[in-house]
């Protein structure tokens, strides 16, 4: 058993909570699972009947014996709830968006620095089977120099949904903060700041109310172009990464199963946890030596979700610096803004 566990609360335990939150804090040996906010059905409490299962926010907050917050509330909420856990003394691990601005997100930056805590973004998505395919492939120059990629995140949602605050316009509602904060935060992992950026929203559904579609254009310096779009309206979802080089193509359709997964009541230490199963695997096309063009199959990753906490012990207890940067989400939300 892991001495100096990280002593974590939950703020929600709706579906963020209940599969990409609880099960990792429950089996990983560095954290303890203290408590979950359930302000009126105790699912949490039935499923880990050793928690404490919080009437509110404010008594988790308050709760002395906890140094982790976890915040996984609404989008419109994050900021407010970060800067009461800071001022609580507690570290953050925060849920995307961040926050809806870059004025807000550097408020909390220097509370955290104030205060002497670590407030911590949760992009579990840089641990996706499918993305960590595509950043095998970019790393190892295996397309030659990058020149266009196509990122997406597609699906099928024509009605209005049952969750209110999704619909609502609060601040950073609609699907670019939503999906595209996960399509941006990948980019930026790979290729850093682009040197310009277009940006397209829409409104598609009947009597919505938030951005259902959008399309964002990066531009880097080094000729590369990307493109990202998300989407509640694509009925036939197309690949996920395209990726066209100097030297060839990749190409991997949106195959991660953790998610589904966790919803089915997998836990993350199951050993079948993470495995894409056989004829998902991404396409790599490149030239042999006669230059004719031939494509081979590329082995799937793992998913690993469990590294992004792994990665939080480390930062909180090591002091290693934690693998999303300042600065990658100021980039984020300096596209993200509505105004920009």
């Amino acid at each position: 058993m892991t001495e100096n566990k990280i002593v974590t609360g939950i703020l929600s335990y709706g579906m963020s909570g209940r599969v990409f939150h609880a099960p990792f804090i429950e089996v990983n040996p560095n954290f303890e699972l203290r408590g979950i906010v359930e302000r009126s059905k105790k699912n949490a409490q039935e499923k880990y009947p050793h928690i404490i299962s919080y009437d509110s926010v404010d008594q988790l907050i308050n709760d002395p014996a906890i140094e982790l917050v976890i915040v996984n509330t609404p989008n419109d909420t994050h900021v407010d709830f970060a800067l009461q856990a800071l001022k609580a003394g507690k570290h953050v691990l925060i849920e995307k968006p961040f926050a809806p601005t870059m004025g807000e997100a550097n408020m909390l930056f220097k509370v955290a620095e104030e205060m002497g805590k670590h407030i911590l973004p949760f992009h579990n998505r840089r641990f996706d089977a499918d993305f960590l395919a595509l950043k095998h492939v970019v790393e190892n120059n295996e397309v030659g120099r990058p020149i266009e990629l196509h990122i997406r995140f597609d699906r099928f949602k024509p009605q209005i949904g049952p969750k209110v605050f999704k619909e609502t316009k609060v601040p950073a509602a609609g699907v670019i903060y939503d999906l595209g904060s996960h399509l941006l935060d990948q980019t930026l992992s790979l290729f850093g700041k682009p040197k310009a950026m277009t940006k397209v929203r829409g409104l598609y559904r009947p009597n919505s109310k938030v951005d259902d579609y959008g399309c964002i254009i990066l531009n880097y310096g080094s000729g590369l172009n990307v493109y990202i779009t998300v989407s509640l309206l694509v009925a036939n979802p197309q690949a996920s990464f395209v990726l066209h080089g100097t030297n060839g193509s990749f190409v991997k359709n949106r195959t991660d199963v953790q998610e589904a997964q966790l919803i089915d009541g997998m836990m993350p230490n199951n050993p079948a946890f993470g495995i894409e199963p056989e004829g998902l695997e991404g396409i790599l096309t490149n030239p042999d030596q006669e230059e004719n063009l031939v494509s081979k199959l590329v082995p799937a990753e793992l998913g690993n979700y469990m590294g992004l906490f792994d990665e939080v012990y480390k930062t909180i207890r090591e002091g290693k610096p934690y693998f999303v940067t300042k600065d990658q989400i100021i980039w984020q939300l300096e596209i993200l803004e509505p105004n920009k």
